[in-house]
């Protein structure tokens, strides 16, 4: 057995078939073993020459046989670069289509001959060649050679990812398998003369004619004697049929990158507001139209195309054609007093859907709001961006009370005719009519969530000043200063759109108690999204 593995530490092996042009585009692919033959031959004749023609020519005899292959997944590829060839002047240069193989560096390419073997001196000389072995094919095809064990063969052949490439005639190729022309080394030829020009000697005392090559092989012509004399096949080879299998040259297969988890959105933007004039919790309806108009602005903006200006689904809460949308997946703005003083000083923006890449720059950009009246500007500092459950905010955090912050406006007026009219107990009490649409809001607010239990479990009780007049509850500190809390009609409740009979429709204040504890937001009722119906867990 002897096999010879070369090893291309470049990663590419360039070489073009004979009877191929460079610019075909067609790599060598299993390397040709007339090739390894000569290489052995120049080595021999450049790097060795104190090796006997005996003991060299008894390897190669031995090497000249059809090998077998081993050949390591691999790739074609090209390079394109202009040569100059100097033919219609200096200048004029020509298109060369350089193409190689891509292997790994860390791969071998394997030559095996099953049926031959060598003795102790031969193998000692084979070793030594394939030491000086410097390049293979081109010359910037660098390759590192060496003889092969047994056991390293034996490695080879059981690795999966090499494939064997074969002569044909040793067994009948598959199906799929192609065939490829491979040229090989002729046995009976290729250590002959026949062809081998002799070199005439001329002048006094000079005769006869003495050999070009030494040794006189067919394997020792040159390549350029070959082309001048317009040799189709060298003399000394032959073309061997291979099967070659068909994916030896596909792209690697990859294996499926595992599906990265879909990075979940950001749903809550948090402000601190600031100015030398806040304004007043009364007001929490109007400034947070007003934030929603201004970054609708700054959106339209960021994502202007050919003058048109985008429209944000979160922060309008409407589709392209201007229809509301169902569901409340859209932006709340939700301004709320915090520290108790009766002034608006902190914004929380929340949209369940998560806001997207302009929203985000939107929301990063809103740092001022104009107001009018002569009031100064408020300025806005973004505090923190986030997933809902990552913040506790006071808007946010998880409490099994709340109480209203704004009045809770209902969603419809009372039903007094036809067939879904209201019974004459909640038109005749309009704190019962509130108490049951607040009740509906829920419902849908536990079927929204997700929550484990139905609106029926739910405590809702009324906050009332005496004599039976709603008021939203301040902080105590602040209760014990102004004796009582802000009525609902002292809000306002019109939004700054025609038809709009906010301040028309019941308002009222109310305190819930939920089976467990719950995180917010919580804001219900008519103009929910624009801070009215807020609550806020009581124990703030």
């Amino acid at each position: 057995m002897i096999a010879i593995a070369l090893r291309f530490p470049s990663g590419k092996f360039h070489a073009t078939p004979w009877g191929r042009h460079v610019n075909e585009g067609v790599p060598e692919w299993p390397p040709s073993p007339w090739r390894l033959l000569r290489s052995l031959v120049a080595v021999w004749k450049v790097r060795l020459p104190d090796l006997r023609e005996s003991d060299v020519r008894a390897v190669l005899q031995k090497l000249a046989a059809p090998p077998q292959f081993l050949l390591p997944p691999a790739t074609t590829g090209h390079s394109r670069h202009y040569m100059r060839w100097y033919k219609k002047g200096p200048r004029d240069q020509t298109l060369v289509f350089d193409a190689f193989v891509n292997v790994s560096p860390q791969a071998d390419v394997v030559f095996w001959w099953p049926q031959n073997d060598l003795q102790e001196r031969e193998r000692q000389t084979l070793q030594q060649l394939l030491h000086q072995v410097g390049y293979y094919g081109r010359a910037e095809s660098w390759c590192e050679a060496r003889l092969l064990s047994e056991t390293e063969l034996e490695q080879c052949r059981q690795n999966q990812e090499y494939f064997a490439c074969y002569p044909a005639q040793t067994d009948s190729p598959a199906s799929d398998s192609p065939v490829v022309r491979v040229l090989c080394v002729d046995p009976e030829t290729a250590f002959a003369d026949q062809y081998v020009r002799p070199l005439k000697t001329k002048g006094r005392g000079k005769k006869g004619a003495r050999p070009v090559y030494d040794p006189a092989w067919h394997l020792c012509i040159e390549t350029a004697q070959l082309h001048a004399e317009k040799w189709s096949d060298p003399p000394g080879s032959r073309w061997v049929e291979y099967v070659r299998p068909a994916e030896c040259l596909d792209p690697p297969r990859r294996a499926p990158r595992p599906a990265r988890p879909a990075r979940p959105l950001l749903q809550v933007a948090r402000y601190v507001l600031d100015s030398s004039v806040l304004a007043t919790i009364d007001e929490t309806l109007p400034l947070a139209e007003q934030i929603r108009y201004k970054l609708m602005g700054i959106y339209g903006r960021l994502t202007e195309q050919g003058g048109v200006k985008g429209r944000s689904l979160v922060f309008s809460g409407k589709d392209d054609q201007g229809r509301k949308l169902t569901g409340h997946g859209h932006a709340y703005y939700l301004p709320t007093d915090e520290d108790g003083d009766g002034r608006l000083d902190h914004l929380t923006i929340v949209a369940e859907s998560g806001f997207g890449k302009y929203e985000l720059r939107a929301l990063d950009r809103l740092r001022s709001l104009k107001r009018g009246d002569e009031l100064p500007e408020i300025r806005l500092l973004l505090l923190a961006v986030g997933k809902l459950g990552e913040l506790s905010a006071m808007p946010l955090k998880p409490s099994q009370e709340w109480v209203s912050a704004t009045p809770f406006v209902a969603t419809r007026h009372p039903k007094r005719r036809g067939r879904k009219r209201d019974p004459k107990v909640l038109l005749e009490n309009p704190h019962a009519f509130l108490l049951q649409v607040l009740r509906e809001e829920l419902e849908r607010l536990c079927r929204r969530r997700g929550w484990g239990f139905s609106a029926d479990s739910i405590q809702i009780e009324p906050v009332y000043d005496p004599p039976g007049v709603f008021r939203i509850q301040p902080k105590l500190w602040l209760a014990r200063a102004t004796g009582a809390g802000m009525r609902p009609i002292q809000f306002k409740r019109f939004r700054r759109k025609s038809g709009d009979d906010g301040g028309r429709r019941l308002a009222g204040a109310f305190r819930i108690r939920f089976p467990d504890a719950v995180s917010g937001p919580i804001a219900l009722g008519h103009s929910a999204h624009f801070g009215l119906g807020m609550f806020l867990p009581a124990d703030r």
